[in-house]
């Protein structure tokens, strides 16, 4: 009589898996639909863990692992000792993945930085022609207080990298975008954390200072070529830092 191979049979486990899996994500969308029943907002307070269970007739354990798993992707903000709220959105988990794998392809090489400033350039160009096409909306007075603040930090040694920012942010808040901002200060952060890695910039505080006036200088004058081109000079420095660490990286091994 011939031995027949034992074959194992995953489909139970598989099924009981995939059903606790569905079961969890029934769940989370019960708390999510929830919170769009009762129209609330950012920083709203939740039902506490035994309301949620009578509303959704669920049990404990259901309940906390669905409220854990939104956390995670910043749908609810558990404060221990005040309770659980609608969660405010955060792209903390984006800047950390973007900063993490930009950091991996550093040491091979391979250019996430590139990719990341291209977009980011891409990004404000566009938004500096929105500027200039609504010159109605534009207030650039406290964009020049800044400027002059970056000029008189540059006679000093250093542009600090929160004026830096603050320039951006400033410079855009006439758009009325709040995801601007965010979006913006998520690729500075990527950088502030790869800081190392990237080493001293290339440029002097002076031509830093320089450029973002001329960015300035551009936009208050409605000239759409001049703040193109300047937004372009703008990442040179970027640019030709992440370029020397490519080759870097592609040269001889000493």
């Amino acid at each position: 009589m011939t031995d027949r191979p034992t074959r194992l049979n995953h489909t139970a486990p598989d099924r009981r898996a995939r059903a606790r899996l569905s079961r969890a994500v029934e769940v989370q969308e019960a708390v999510k639909g929830l919170i769009l029943e009762r129209r609330l907002a950012a920083g709203d307070p939740l039902p506490t863990e035994s309301e949620l269970m009578e509303d959704l007739g669920i049990s404990r354990n259901s309940v906390r692992e669905a409220l854990k798993a939104l956390q995670a992707v910043g749908i609810v903000d558990i404060r221990h000792g005040f309770g659980m709220f609608v969660g405010r959105m955060s792209l903390t988990g984006f800047v950390d993945e973007l900063a993490f794998h930009s950091r991996i392809t550093l040491q091979d090489g391979r250019n996430a930085l590139g990719y990341l400033t291209e977009i980011r350039e891409v990004l404000e160009s566009g938004l500096v022609q929105r500027l200039i096409d609504r010159p109605q909306e534009l207030d650039l007075a406290p964009v020049a207080e800044v400027t002059e603040r970056m000029e008189a930090e540059a006679l000093a040694g250093i542009v600090s990298p929160e004026t830096d920012r603050l320039f951006h942010e400033l410079l855009y808040r006439p758009l009325g975008n709040p995801l601007v901002g965010r979006l913006l200060g998520a690729f500075w952060e990527v950088f502030y954390q790869l800081r190392d890695e990237l080493g001293t910039p290339d440029e002097t505080p002076a031509d830093v200072a320089r450029r973002h006036r001329d960015i300035y200088t551009a936009v208050a004058a409605g000239d759409k070529a001049a703040a193109a081109a300047a937004m372009y000079a703008h990442f040179d420095g970027v640019r030709g830092k992440l370029a020397r660490l490519n080759d870097r990286a592609d040269g001889p091994v000493p």
